[in-house]
């Protein structure tokens, strides 16, 4: 059943074109053709969900499969979540608007330790059972559930409200170590899901159609590599995890896909998103080494993308899109050898087109001009690098493979390029950390502005992120005990000083984020019932800066009730300063210390990487021994090559094209047009800065040769002639459009309106002489059909009294504060200049009528607003009055 959003989905809901799903290339596919049903649901705000890669990819990958939909599902706002308590909604899917009990299955990414309150949140919303256990024991005493079988109850078929999704979590916390979570999973997916998604969706179509029992399915599913399903496994008393049956796999191997780019086109919202730009993966996997580095770990072996396959997603999606921005992404751009000719291909190509090209944090070893060249554009953007430390030595023992000379030349050539303020990422608390490593942070910096100097040049500014070291499971350093206190007291020294370094800007991460993410990040099955109780005392969007206070005390309060210790990983697990381990240790028996053979939640997780290699690099990080890359150089032996994972794949750079240039802005204005458009039905919830946005896309998607301002940020010449309420539908908006070429009028309304919404349908337009003031200069009144409501014992028969009342009067006064803070009295009269009742019917409870009015709407702030109308029709009747509809007629012109 379709759940009723209109009354929920309303201008008061904070951005609530979030909850639309009528982005560009939404698939919308038939609910009653489909056999599987999925909902990807990231259990974060829309914003960062929906312009997450991992998330679009799959999306795009399980709609491809036939007799699959997939729909999607996010995180609501505090606002929609109390909306849906209140009125006992179930939290729906964005696209079919269903509840999120009605699909087959619901796929979580659980890609951080601390998403998961956000997880039960919204399970709690969708009115499923937290837990497998309540699932099945709930849907086993409804009635019709029933199996003769096994008492086991099957996947919902015509009865949803009788069963329950299968629930499951992927990404890489998930893979890392899925045991904290097990109590609120069907099954987890571990590794990459671009082959495993599509193997679970045709077992549960065979599985349905053949009616098996949910226990079947599940069974069924666990014998596909790289599904986890846990309650066909127990936790012994040392917290190692093995089967209690035997036809499930002892071990679970992670699995491993090939980038494929073209996938990665799709969802254009409307809202500004976190990464609101075409994102498109050029490499997976790392193979750097880096210690502290879980991700380098878990997407080994290394797989580089076909550059032509690049370039050809890039220019597709760019134009399916028209987005003005494009980003390369990969744990290590810089070690895609092909990224500089990837990069000036692009450029080129779309050298007329204003684009923009980012890259996330870069290796600065491997920044040169070659890479600088190919970045930013008009809109320059920002340059990030990560040291990660601020002594050479402290790079060593994490295998960073940085030298200071190194880290001097790419932070030089990007200052010698332009670039005056730079991002860096450092961490502390490394093992084996020193008061000068830490000092070493604040000296390296300094060193970096004294010798970035130059005549007329602004001092090289640096923006730092410094993050506390927390050990992740499979990597070297995963038996490492870190302290809070140690964090603390760090920071103190830094800030005190970077106290003395100018143009620096320093950020801390929260010590209780790192304190949340170190506790469950390497629990075990005790863990479960923390979690459910941090999430009743409120924990939620517990890495959120302005959540933080809350969650850290609902964490704390669930451990404390638990009988357990922030560390009792530490307590009952023998984790301890792993620097302490000695000298007597060689790589070749790194053994001698019993406590690396103890038992880990997560070693029946297969990555690929030997546990015994882990436990010889944790001995050359003790010795600050390096090793190097196995992409350029020689095999390091970690295990993972071989048929289970491949091998590194590792494309040789092409050439390099030669630069055309940067892209100058073509000011020329040969054609102004002007288009009568409406906003009708969903597009009355998109913002007007979202509104100016579209238009921008609209005209890229169209290839319509709109003309830029000039300036060091040139921007498209599209002017809406007024900003429309949200929430208010319209069918007399204006906006003007100067070209730079000639376009048949026809042919330009035809191009518009193929790119545009259905929902802001296109009206008129016309040829304006290029002296011809725009719109907005020359708008002098608007004409508003409003609807309106009156509690209270009224009838239809006194709305024309209160009409002719305000008519016939000359003056209403209305207090306003002006931007300097005086207080003015306005002549509200002035600014009517027409007004008239159309309808006014009773219901039971009020009386509504829909009024039309003329009004003041002029550029200089001297305009009659919808609400002003209300206030009149108080004064006149003495009542209370509540706007229910805002509709825009028209915009007059020159009146």
């Amino acid at each position: 059943m379709v759940v009723a959003v209109e009354k929920l989905i309303t201008p008061d809901i904070l951005k609530p074109a979030r909850y639309l799903g009528n982005e560009r290339l939404a698939v919308h596919k038939p609910w009653d053709t489909a056999a599987i049903r999925w909902v990807l649901t990231y259990p974060e705000i829309y914003e960062v969900g929906a312009s997450n890669l991992g998330h679009v990819i799959l999306y795009n990958i399980l709609n491809a499969q036939p007799r699959q939909l997939c729909d999607r599902a996010y995180l609501p706002g505090t606002d929609l979540a109390d909306k849906l308590r209140a009125t006992s909604t179930p939290l729906f899917a964005v696209e079919s608007k269903r509840s999120l009990r009605e699909f087959d299955i619901l796929g979580f990414s659980l890609s951080y330790e601390l998403g998961a309150t956000n997880i039960l949140e919204m399970l709690d919303l969708a009115g499923i059972p937290l837990t497998w256990r309540e699932r099945q024991q709930q849907a086993k005493t409804n009635e019709g559930v029933i199996k003769k079988d096994e008492g086991n109850f099957a996947l919902s078929t015509s009865t949803p409200s009788s069963s329950f999704p299968l629930i499951f979590a992927g990404g890489q916390t998930a893979t890392s170590n899925p045991e904290p979570y097990t109590d609120f999973f069907d099954f987890f997916a571990l590794g990459d899901g671009e082959e495993l998604l599509p193997e679970i969706g045709l077992v549960l179509e065979q599985g349905k159609q053949a009616g098996f029992s949910r226990q079947q399915i599940l069974l069924d599913l666990a014998q596909i590599p790289g599904v986890y399903v846990p309650q066909f496994y127990d936790m012994a008393a040392d917290g190692s995890i093995h089967p209690h049956r035997p036809d499930v796999p002892k071990r679970i191997v992670r699995r491993v896909a090939t980038p494929i780019p073209a996938y990665s086109v799709g969802l254009v919202p409307y809202v500004e998103t976190v990464h609101d730009r075409l994102t498109i993966e050029i490499r997976r996997g790392c193979t750097r080494g880096c210690r502290f580095c879980q991700p380098g770990m878990l997407t080994r072996p290394a797989r580089d993308v076909e550059p032509q396959k690049v370039v050809e997603a890039i220019e597709q999606g760019m134009r399916a899109t028209g987005y003005n921005e494009f980003s390369l992404l990969s744990l290590s751009c810089s070690d895609y050898l092909s990224l500089p000719a990837v990069g000036m291909e692009i450029k080129n190509r779309l050298k007329n087109e204003n684009i923009s090209l980012t890259l996330p944090s870069q290796r600065v070893d491997r920044f040169d001009e070659n890479i600088a060249n190919i970045l930013g554009g008009t809109r320059q953007g920002g340059l990030t690098f990560a040291p990660e430390a601020g002594t050479q030595r402290m790079r060593d023992i994490v295998n960073k493979g940085l030298t200071n000379e190194e880290l001097l030349r790419g932070v030089k050539t990007a200052w010698e390029k332009g670039w005056d303020k730079i991002k860096l990422y450092f961490m502390i608390g490394l093992p084996g950390e020193t008061d000068a490593d830490v000092m070493g942070i604040a000296e390296t910096v300094s060193w970096l502005q004294r010798e970035c100097r130059g005549k007329g040049r602004k001092p090289l500014n640096f923006n730092l992120t410094i993050s506390n070291f927390t050990p992740k499971p499979h990597t070297p350093f995963q038996w490492h005990s870190v302290s809070t206190a140690e964090f603390r007291r760090k920071q103190k020294l830094l800030r005190q000083e970077f106290r003395s370094i100018k143009n620096v800007k320093v950020n801390f991460t929260d010590v209780r984020i790192s304190a949340m993410e170190d506790f469950i990040g390497r629990g075990d099955r005790n863990l479960g019932k923390v979690l459910h109780r941090a999430w009743e005392l409120g924990a939620g969007m517990d890495s959120w800066f302005d959540n933080v206070d809350q969650a850290f005390a609902a964490w704390g309060s669930a451990i404390a009730q638990a009988g357990l210790d922030w560390k009792y990983r530490q307590v009952e697990n023998g984790e301890w300063n792993i620097m302490e381990m000695g000298r007597e240790s060689t790589p070749h028996h790194p053994s001698i210390d019993p406590r690396l053979e103890a038992p880990l939640p997560w070693d029946h997780i297969d990555t690929g990487i030997d546990k015994k290699w882990l436990q010889q690099d944790l001995q050359r990080a003790i010795e600050a021994a390096t090793v190097p890359d196995c992409s350029f150089e020689s095999c390091s032996h970690c295990g993972v090559c071989g048929p289970d994972f491949g091998h590194n794949v590792v494309i040789p750079a092409p050439a390099v094209p030669q630069f055309a240039g940067e892209f100058v802005p073509n000011t020329a204005k040969v054609q102004r047009l002007r288009v009568w458009f409406g906003k009708q039905g969903d597009m009355a919830l998109v913002s007007h800065l979202d509104l100016m946005r579209l238009f921008d896309r609209v005209m890229r998607r169209a290839s319509l040769p709109i003309a830029f301002t000039g300036g060091f940020h040139p921007n498209p010449r599209i002017v809406v002639a007024s900003a429309l309420a949200l929430g208010a539908t319209s069918s007399g908006e204006i906006v003007d459009f100067e070209l730079t070429q000639s376009v048949d009028v026809e042919n330009f309304r035809e191009y518009l309106a193929r790119e545009l919404p259905t929902d802001i349908p296109i009206y008129n337009v016309v040829q304006l002489d290029l002296k011809d003031p725009a719109a907005n200069q020359v708008m002098t009144a608007a004409e508003y059909l409003i609807t309106v409501a009156v509690t209270g014992e009224t009838t239809p028969a006194q709305w024309p009294d209160w009409i002719d009342a305000i008519t016939a009067r000359e003056e209403i006064f209305w207090e306003q504060i002006t931007k300097s803070g005086k207080r003015q009295l306005i002549n509200l009269r002035d600014r009517l200049f027409e007004l008239e009742l159309i309808t006014a019917n009773n219901t039971q409870t009020e009386s509504t009528a829909v009024v039309r009015y003329l009004g003041s709407s002029r550029l200089d702030g001297v305009l009659l607003r919808p609400e002003q109308i209300l206030f009149m029709l108080k004064t006149v009747a003495s009542a209370e009055f509540h706007l229910l509809h805002i509709h825009r007629n028209r915009l007059l012109l020159g009146i």
